[in-house]
């Protein structure tokens, strides 16, 4: 097939990709509760991306068609139920990277077993004093939708910052002052890029735990409870990552993403301790997209204080393109400090909506994820001698992470979710894109580090 028929296809099968609905169902001793996903519309026949919940805590996906005339509720109950009582558990009820065919997809993990059962894991009473940071930057819109979710939180005690980022307008400030001028704290950080951004909520912060979320999501009511309960409960824990689901899958590069991976880790709770690294994890822990994103993340705030916070030069809004969440990552655990990964802590992210947004986050992805390994390498020179050790198979990694992934097992359904198996191609051209941003990233961490260094002069 000539490369300009190639492209039309895939131009062709992208197009094609249809809408699919997100719900959520709450199964409990008394029935079920079915809900509308945030901002979606009571569920109706057709395709339904659903988020299965025991007793109110997220225990796995499913995805699902609701017939002709049939209840909704009913449709989706009887088959979580089935599905969460199965033999095949791990398949049905554990939505990780692995149920989406993406790159990771032979890591192993347990199925919850013990949250299908409705288990109580519970959480400790004593939760530390937090602080939510969100950067944002002339989204005023999509800020509020996320303050609003934010403010409804069950944790006890906890604040929330806004970082304004090189703002070009007041509409941010004024929002604040307007609708939130008691509730929210304002930060101006003229130094544009999402790291100095957050840099600039840590400096700021009061809290003991510090949390970092987007503008582009709706935080579940028990998200800061649940991120931040493992801090209390272990003191060698210096982050903790959690889950992160589609809000909308409405347009095909919305389902697309998803249909690939998206931003989910899976529904069992994990903690990576560099004092005993994973024995599935031979990168660790330079592997750092394994622990989660930037989306979703809290550390202790006097650990990331005293590793220096964010680097400056990565993360969006600079010539890195990004990577400045997985610095945070790795810099806490080479100081010996514990992650813990959670599902319970979940955040419902807006994905972004066109095939142009695609194209940028595969660049992005793949610029960020070197630059990022620079920043280490720069700013912790100590760490070299382990990189090299595992640069052979970093480099068989990222030629995974950039593989064209076909369809497998899907006779054209179309949608995400069916269970180890793909039902969208992985277009060459994003493959492409992703590796050229790999090629790029390092120059581009060099780039915004001389871009650092002369605002810094200016604004001397």
């Amino acid at each position: 097939m000539a490369r300009s028929a190639r492209a039309q296809e895939e131009i062709r099968r992208f197009l094609a990709i249809g809408s699919v609905q997100v719900a959520e169902l709450d199964l409990n001793d008394e029935g079920a509760v079915l809900r509308p996903g945030p901002g979606s519309p009571p569920v109706t026949p057709g395709e339904v991306f659903v988020l299965v919940r025991r007793h109110g805590r997220p225990v796995g996906t499913l995805l699902a068609r609701v017939p002709e005339g049939a209840d909704p509720r009913a449709v989706l109950a009887a088959r979580a139920r089935a599905e969460c009582a199965g033999a095949d558990a791990r398949e049905a009820v554990q939505p990780t990277r692995a149920e989406y065919a993406g790159a990771d997809a032979d890591r192993p993990e347990e199925p919850p077993r013990a949250e299908c059962a409705g288990a109580d894991v519970g959480v400790p009473v004593e939760v530390p004093h937090a602080s939510v940071v969100v950067a944002t930057r002339e989204r005023a819109g999509q800020l509020a939708r996320a303050l609003d979710s934010l403010l409804a939180q069950d944790h006890p005690r906890f604040e929330v910052v806004v970082v304004d980022n090189a703002p070009v307008t007041s509409e941010t400030r004024e929002l604040i002052e307007r609708k939130y001028a008691e509730r929210v704290r304002y930060v101006c950080e003229p130094v544009p890029g999402l790291a100095a951004a957050h840099n600039a909520g840590l400096a700021a912060v009061r809290g003991e735990v510090v949390a970092f979320t987007d503008d582009d999501v709706v935080a579940d009511p028990r998200w800061l409870t649940e991120l931040t309960a493992p801090f209390a409960a272990d003191a060698r824990l210096g982050c903790s990552t959690g889950l992160i689901l589609p809000a909308r899958l409405t347009t095909p590069a919305q389902v697309l993403l998803e249909s690939h991976g998206g931003f989910a880790k899976g529904f069992t709770p994990r903690t990576y301790d560099p004092a005993d690294p994973p024995g599935d994890e031979p990168l660790f822990p330079f592997t750092a997209g394994r622990f989660g994103s930037g989306a979703n993340m809290a550390f202790r705030t006097e650990v990331l204080r005293r590793v220096g916070g964010f680097d400056a030069a990565t993360g969006a809004g600079t010539a890195a393109r990004g990577g400045d969440d997985l610095y945070g990552f790795v810099r806490v655990l080479a100081e010996g400090h514990r992650l813990r990964y959670t599902p319970y802590a979940l955040v419902w992210h807006h994905h972004r909506e066109t095939w142009q947004d695609l194209e940028t986050q595969a660049y992005g992805y793949g610029a960020g994820l070197t630059a990022y390994l620079t920043a280490v390498l720069v700013n912790r020179p100590a760490l070299l001698p382990a990189f090299l050790a595992r640069l052979p198979r970093g480099l068989a990694h990222a030629r995974s992470l950039t593989a064209v992934r076909e369809t497998e097992g899907a006779a054209g359904g179309g949608t995400p979710g069916d269970h180890d198996a793909r039902t969208h191609p992985w277009p060459r051209r994003l493959s492409r894109l992703q590796r050229r941003g790999m090629v790029y990233g390092p120059v581009g961490y060099l780039k915004a580090r001389r871009a650092l260094r002369a605002s810094v002069r200016g604004a001397g």
